[in-house]
Protein backbone atom coordinates (compact mmCIF):
# COMPACT_ATOMS: atom_id res chain seq x y z
CA UNK A 1 0.00 0.00 0.00
CA UNK A 2 3.20 2.34 0.72
CA UNK A 3 4.40 3.97 -2.43
CA UNK A 4 7.98 6.22 -1.77
CA UNK A 5 8.27 8.52 -4.22
CA UNK A 6 12.11 8.37 -6.44
CA UNK A 7 13.10 11.31 -8.10
CA UNK A 8 16.72 10.88 -6.72
CA UNK A 9 16.74 12.56 -3.14
CA UNK A 10 19.20 11.07 -1.25
CA UNK A 11 17.62 10.28 2.05
CA UNK A 12 15.11 8.19 -0.11
CA UNK A 13 16.93 4.54 0.97
CA UNK A 14 17.20 5.31 4.54
CA UNK A 15 13.39 6.12 4.61
CA UNK A 16 12.87 2.60 3.09
CA UNK A 17 15.22 1.04 5.43
CA UNK A 18 13.07 2.66 8.37
CA UNK A 19 9.87 1.43 6.99
CA UNK A 20 11.29 -2.08 6.08
CA UNK A 21 12.01 -1.92 9.57
CA UNK A 22 9.03 -1.29 10.98
CA UNK A 23 7.45 -4.11 8.89
CA UNK A 24 5.77 -2.31 6.33
CA UNK A 25 6.54 -3.52 2.56
CA UNK A 26 6.92 -0.67 0.16
CA UNK A 27 7.14 0.30 -3.61
CA UNK A 28 9.88 2.46 -4.26
CA UNK A 29 9.14 4.43 -7.78
CA UNK A 30 9.72 7.06 -10.60
CA UNK A 31 6.30 6.33 -12.29
CA UNK A 32 3.72 8.74 -12.95
CA UNK A 33 0.93 6.14 -13.34
CA UNK A 34 2.28 4.09 -10.04
CA UNK A 35 2.34 7.21 -8.17
CA UNK A 36 -1.17 8.12 -9.67
CA UNK A 37 -2.51 4.66 -8.28
CA UNK A 38 -1.19 4.75 -4.76
CA UNK A 39 -2.97 4.35 -2.27
CA UNK A 40 -0.40 5.80 0.83
CA UNK A 41 2.13 8.44 -0.71
CA UNK A 42 6.23 9.09 1.05
CA UNK A 43 7.65 12.22 -0.59
CA UNK A 44 11.58 12.19 1.09
CA UNK A 45 13.08 14.85 0.10
CA UNK A 46 16.78 15.90 0.93
CA UNK A 47 18.40 19.11 -1.66
CA UNK A 48 17.59 21.94 -3.54
CA UNK A 49 14.23 23.01 -4.07
CA UNK A 50 14.47 24.21 -7.69
CA UNK A 51 16.46 21.05 -8.46
CA UNK A 52 13.57 18.89 -6.81
CA UNK A 53 10.61 20.66 -8.68
CA UNK A 54 12.65 20.13 -11.90
CA UNK A 55 13.58 17.13 -11.59
CA UNK A 56 9.54 16.24 -10.39
CA UNK A 57 8.44 18.11 -13.11
CA UNK A 58 10.83 16.26 -15.89
CA UNK A 59 9.69 12.66 -14.75
CA UNK A 60 5.69 13.72 -14.72
CA UNK A 61 5.26 13.33 -11.01
CA UNK A 62 3.86 17.14 -10.20
CA UNK A 63 0.26 16.50 -11.52
CA UNK A 64 0.09 13.09 -9.87
CA UNK A 65 1.23 14.41 -6.17
CA UNK A 66 -1.04 17.57 -6.62
CA UNK A 67 -3.61 15.32 -7.53
CA UNK A 68 -3.17 12.79 -4.40
CA UNK A 69 -3.06 15.79 -2.02
CA UNK A 70 -6.24 17.17 -3.51
CA UNK A 71 -7.82 13.84 -3.02
CA UNK A 72 -7.40 13.39 0.05
CA UNK A 73 -4.58 10.40 0.22
CA UNK A 74 -2.71 9.79 2.64
CA UNK A 75 0.34 11.81 2.04
CA UNK A 76 3.38 12.04 3.95
CA UNK A 77 6.48 14.66 3.11
CA UNK A 78 9.66 14.76 4.84
CA UNK A 79 11.89 17.30 5.16
CA UNK A 80 12.61 18.68 1.50
CA UNK A 81 9.27 16.71 0.51
CA UNK A 82 7.71 19.61 3.45
CA UNK A 83 8.83 22.41 1.95
CA UNK A 84 7.93 22.00 -1.83
CA UNK A 85 4.15 21.19 -0.55
CA UNK A 86 3.83 25.18 -0.17
CA UNK A 87 2.72 28.17 -2.37
CA UNK A 88 6.87 29.35 -3.16
CA UNK A 89 10.35 29.30 -1.39
CA UNK A 90 12.97 31.79 -1.49
CA UNK A 91 15.48 29.36 -2.23
CA UNK A 92 16.87 28.94 -6.13
CA UNK A 93 16.42 32.79 -6.38
CA UNK A 94 12.65 32.52 -5.97
CA UNK A 95 10.25 29.49 -7.32
CA UNK A 96 6.49 28.05 -7.02
CA UNK A 97 6.41 24.72 -5.29
CA UNK A 98 3.16 22.46 -5.56
CA UNK A 99 1.20 25.05 -3.88
CA UNK A 100 -1.03 22.57 -2.45
CA UNK A 101 -0.48 24.24 1.32
CA UNK A 102 -1.15 27.68 1.49
CA UNK A 103 2.38 29.75 2.65
CA UNK A 104 5.73 30.46 1.59
CA UNK A 105 9.63 28.76 2.35
CA UNK A 106 11.64 31.11 3.96
CA UNK A 107 15.67 31.07 4.95
CA UNK A 108 16.29 30.45 8.22
CA UNK A 109 17.66 34.08 9.69
CA UNK A 110 21.55 34.61 9.36
CA UNK A 111 21.60 35.08 13.38
CA UNK A 112 22.47 31.53 13.56
CA UNK A 113 24.17 28.80 11.74
CA UNK A 114 22.61 27.72 8.83
CA UNK A 115 22.51 24.83 7.66
CA UNK A 116 20.71 23.65 10.72
CA UNK A 117 21.96 20.70 11.56
CA UNK A 118 21.40 18.13 14.87
CA UNK A 119 18.64 17.33 16.73
CA UNK A 120 16.14 19.75 18.43
CA UNK A 121 13.06 19.81 20.13
CA UNK A 122 9.45 19.08 18.22
CA UNK A 123 6.68 21.06 20.53
CA UNK A 124 3.39 19.85 19.96
CA UNK A 125 0.95 22.20 19.08
CA UNK A 126 -2.29 20.81 18.44
CA UNK A 127 -3.29 16.90 19.26
CA UNK A 128 -2.43 14.58 16.09
CA UNK A 129 -2.36 10.57 15.56
CA UNK A 130 1.36 10.74 14.52
CA UNK A 131 2.19 11.92 18.06
CA UNK A 132 0.85 9.35 19.79
CA UNK A 133 3.00 7.94 22.63
CA UNK A 134 5.51 10.50 21.63
CA UNK A 135 6.59 12.88 24.76
CA UNK A 136 6.12 16.66 23.74
CA UNK A 137 9.32 18.49 23.32
CA UNK A 138 11.05 15.06 22.13
CA UNK A 139 13.97 15.86 20.37
CA UNK A 140 13.97 14.89 16.50
CA UNK A 141 16.85 15.17 13.88
CA UNK A 142 17.09 18.02 11.30
CA UNK A 143 19.52 19.37 8.19
CA UNK A 144 17.82 22.34 6.29
CA UNK A 145 18.34 25.89 5.52
CA UNK A 146 14.61 26.96 4.59
CA UNK A 147 11.56 26.44 6.74
CA UNK A 148 7.92 26.86 5.53
CA UNK A 149 5.88 29.76 6.95
CA UNK A 150 2.10 28.64 6.45
CA UNK A 151 -0.32 31.53 5.85
CA UNK A 152 -2.84 28.86 8.05
CA UNK A 153 -1.68 28.66 11.57
CA UNK A 154 -3.74 25.81 12.05
CA UNK A 155 -2.10 23.53 10.10
CA UNK A 156 0.96 23.51 12.05
CA UNK A 157 1.00 20.79 14.90
CA UNK A 158 4.71 20.79 16.11
CA UNK A 159 7.33 23.68 15.85
CA UNK A 160 10.73 23.91 16.71
CA UNK A 161 13.15 27.03 17.61
CA UNK A 162 16.60 27.95 15.58
CA UNK A 163 16.72 31.04 15.60
CA UNK A 164 13.08 32.01 14.93
CA UNK A 165 10.19 29.64 15.75
CA UNK A 166 9.19 27.59 12.72
CA UNK A 167 6.91 24.98 11.82
CA UNK A 168 8.63 21.60 11.83
CA UNK A 169 4.89 19.36 11.60
CA UNK A 170 1.92 20.51 9.13
CA UNK A 171 -0.87 18.65 9.09
CA UNK A 172 -4.61 18.98 7.20
CA UNK A 173 -6.47 16.18 6.87
CA UNK A 174 -4.56 12.91 5.68
CA UNK A 175 -1.58 15.36 4.84
CA UNK A 176 1.45 15.14 7.21
CA UNK A 177 4.42 16.89 6.32
CA UNK A 178 8.06 17.02 9.11
CA UNK A 179 10.53 19.14 8.62
CA UNK A 180 12.68 17.01 10.63
CA UNK A 181 13.88 13.31 9.25
CA UNK A 182 12.09 10.69 11.31
CA UNK A 183 14.35 8.21 9.42
CA UNK A 184 17.36 9.83 11.29
CA UNK A 185 14.98 10.17 14.40
CA UNK A 186 15.62 7.25 16.74
CA UNK A 187 13.04 5.44 18.68
CA UNK A 188 11.25 8.48 18.65
CA UNK A 189 11.42 8.80 14.68
CA UNK A 190 10.45 5.04 14.20
CA UNK A 191 7.66 5.69 16.40
CA UNK A 192 6.33 8.93 14.33
CA UNK A 193 6.26 6.44 10.63
CA UNK A 194 4.34 3.99 12.69
CA UNK A 195 1.83 6.33 14.15
CA UNK A 196 1.60 7.73 10.54
CA UNK A 197 0.68 4.37 8.83
CA UNK A 198 -1.63 3.74 11.43
CA UNK A 199 -3.44 7.00 11.03
CA UNK A 200 -3.32 6.00 7.00
CA UNK A 201 -4.55 2.85 7.39
CA UNK A 202 -2.04 0.86 6.76
CA UNK A 203 -1.91 -2.88 8.91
Amino acid sequence: MITIVDYGASNLSSVAKAISHLGYSATVTSSPKEVAAAKVIVLPGVGAAGDTMSRLGSLGLIAPLVKAVREGKPFLGVCLGLQILFTSSEESGGLDCLNVLPGQVRRLPSSVKVPHIGWNQVRQKAPHDVFKGIPDEAHFYFVHSYYADPDDRSLVVGETEYGVRFASAVARGNLVATQFHPEKSGDWGLMFYRNFFRFAGVR
